[in-house]
């Protein structure tokens, strides 16, 4: 299956169960073991059990495979392997823990999509800029201390 449109497949289960904090690395040139390695949110046991099954239907539906599962039984992690990506569903205190970005994250996947219609919701085209090497994540940059005034009366 190619990987733009297994991509996407993973993407679409993940929204169709309001994953949270979605993220997207190239990891080809980490490991010949998959392409792709994504990062999403749930915020209870419930909500990641089901991305994790929402992401395994849609794969299916676009023709892809689910090699296997993991982490279902307790629903604070769980990785579903599609093969050419390895999707992470994890509970924000676990992700904030293991900050599986800083492993995987050195080369962050962008991937455009046209505004979804008001009827039916359907995206209609992707494109991947996966040749742009310079691309970096955004960084954060502490806010600007100023003077605190004080409610001191003379």
């Amino acid at each position: 299956m190619e990987i733009q449109k297994l991509q996407l497949a993973i993407i679409d289960g993940l929204e169709d169960v309001k994953a949270q904090d979605i993220k997207i690395f190239n990891t080809t040139h980490l490991t010949s073991l998959f392409d792709r390695v994504v990062v999403a949110s749930g915020t209870s046991n419930r909500q990641t059990k089901a991305l994790a099954n929402s992401v395994r239907e849609k794969v299916k539906e676009a023709g892809g495979n689910i090699v296997s599962t993991e982490g279902e039984e307790i629903g604070e992690w769980v990785l579903v392997d599609c093969g050419d990506a390895v999707v992470h569903i994890l509970q924000p205190a676990l992700r904030q823990y293991y900050n599986l970005e800083e492993v995987w994250g050195d080369k962050p996947v962008r991937v455009k999509l046209q505004t979804p219609s008001m009827f039916g919701g359907a995206r209609v085209s992707a494109d991947e800029n996966e040749d742009d090497e310079d691309a970096k994540p955004a960084v954060k940059h502490p806010a600007r201390k100023t003077a605190r005034k004080t409610n001191a009366r003379p």
